[in-house]
């Protein structure tokens, strides 16, 4: 009998919290997991949702956890320390999988297990929230709209704010650095790389190179060499980006990590309701070729946490019903280079 259930893995967390929610107020019954049993059960019997505790070490339990499951929608990070585990059980089981990172060494880690996927027809397709989604279906729009780029450059300008497991993951990328991609390659930059003025939709602002996950997918959806992802910053922040980088080996101190995650607990909690429904998101992309030619791609969106919701749910549908071959995808090749559109509070992208 094929599996009909699908289950949030990291469902007390905040995003997992609002899927559990949001996926409830649908109609639909996702199983909740987790390896805090208190906090699982407790959101379990308000949503009335079946429940299952299980640590990402504990292989065999993972097994059976998820071997009547065919969907996984992972919400616990940081995804460098839980997606391994999780997929390698996937896999086992036989369960597609889908997370909601924006971390570019988990999109690699990912798409280095494309072969296995394929051989055990598992769909793996991460980054289906706000990180990638949106600014993925703009690449791949770019990309049709001028087939021969060989530049491609992304950013976003919003005010949604950061839950508790988004800043920490944040605090543990002070170390890696800026990430672009050249020739193909995705390569070490200083924090602050470089500077330029964008109009995200809200008229021109000053923005700076960011480590976004689009510096590893955008290359799987478009196959364009040279790639950047920039976020609006003063003047006077991406300076200060460019001092700070030479500090960044006393940033990934165990003692330093530490006590900046736990600031983070003390003091980031995640945007309320009414800030999420009032906080909107502009997506920007720019695309090149040899000869000069330029295509610019807009996109306004919903509060990110709001497309990460409903683009995981998208998703999920789309997999629970999935017929295709396994394999690493990334949201535009799984779902469609306009899939965003579909997702409430959506505009449609625009190319000129």
């Amino acid at each position: 009998m094929a599996k009909q259930h699908w289950m949030i893995y990291g469902a007390n967390g905040y995003t997992g919290h609002l899927l559990a929610a949001e996926a409830r107020r649908q109609g639909l019954t996702p199983i909740l997991a987790g390896r805090n049993p208190a906090a699982v059960h407790a959101l379990g019997s308000r949503l009335g949702l079946e429940c299952r505790i299980f640590d990402l070490q504990q292989r065999e339990r993972a097994l059976e956890a998820l071997a009547d499951v065919a969907v996984l929608a992972h919400c616990a990070g940081p995804f460098s320390a839980t997606s391994a585990p999780l997929l390698d059980a996937c896999l086992a089981s036989a369960t597609h999988y889908t997370d909601i990172t924006g971390e570019i060494g988990v999109f690699e880690a990912a798409h280095a297990r494309d072969e296995q996927a394929r051989a055990s027809g598992v769909v793996v397709c991460p980054g289906v929230g706000f990180d990638v989604m949106p600014s993925d279906c703009l690449a791949a729009c770019l990309h049709q709209a001028l087939p021969d780029a060989t530049q491609l450059a992304l950013g976003f300008d919003s005010s949604s704010g950061l839950s508790p497991g988004t800043a920490r993951t944040a605090v543990e990328g002070l170390k890696f650095g800026g990430k672009v991609r050249r020739a193909g390659i995705i390569s070490d930059v200083p924090l602050g790389h470089k500077r330029r003025s964008i109009d995200f939709g809200r008229g021109d602002k000053t923005a700076v190179t960011i480590p976004w996950g689009d510096v590893a997918t955008a290359y799987y959806s478009t196959g364009i060499g040279t790639i950047e992802v920039y976020l609006p910053a003063p003047a006077t922040l991406a300076i200060g980006m460019r001092l700070l980088d030479p500090l960044r080996p006393l940033l990934g101190l165990d003692v330093v990590q530490d006590w900046l995650k736990r600031l983070v607990d003390r003091r980031v909690h995640g945007p309320d309701q009414a800030a999420r429904e009032r906080q909107r998101s502009w997506l920007w992309g720019e695309a090149r070729n040899a000869a000069g030619a330029v295509k610019t791609a807009r996109l306004e969106t919903a509060n990110g946490y709001e497309v990460t919701v409903q683009g995981v749910l998208l998703a999920v549908r789309h997999l629970l019903a999935y017929d295709g071959p396994g394999g690493y995808f990334t949201p535009a090749q799984l779902l469609g280079a306009r899939c965003v559109e579909q997702l409430p509070g959506s505009g449609k992208i625009s190319i000129s």
